[in-house]
């Protein structure tokens, strides 16, 4: 849902209530509660990852890059339910099935550098 919201442009929580009321798959509650909080937060997320990104642009990154990275910065920063190796091990792995031979290690790298200096970002 993340991903076609990227696409189309839209915003991710309509794309949400679409699938709900078009579609037949059940949506589960986390993976809503994702898309809300990736929507939610996505302003500071967007900060981070540009701020870290050396030299690299949301807008310059692979669709399932951004869009990782994305769910990766708020499972990160966002969500303690989740803890930080597993979200950022979770973003990888998408990461080597989903996008480009070198978008591991990139994906990677930037969220464990948030993971780094989260402290500082969520102080």
């Amino acid at each position: 849902m993340l991903f076609e919201a990227d696409q189309r442009g839209q915003d991710p929580v309509e794309v949400l209530m679409r699938r709900r009321t078009y579609t037949n798959p059940q949506i589960s509650a986390y993976s809503e509660q994702m898309v809300r909080g990736v929507r939610d937060h996505e302003q500071e997320i967007q900060e981070y990852l540009e701020t870290y990104a050396q030299d690299w642009t949301l807008d310059r990154m692979p669709s399932v890059d951004r869009v990782l990275l994305k769910l990766g910065a708020w499972e990160l920063l966002f969500n303690d339910e989740v803890p930080d190796l597993v979200a950022i091990s979770e973003a990888t792995g998408l990461a080597r099935k989903l996008s480009t031979d070198d978008s591991p290690k990139f994906v990677n790298g930037l969220l464990e550098r948030l993971r780094q200096v989260k402290p500082t970002l969520l102080a």
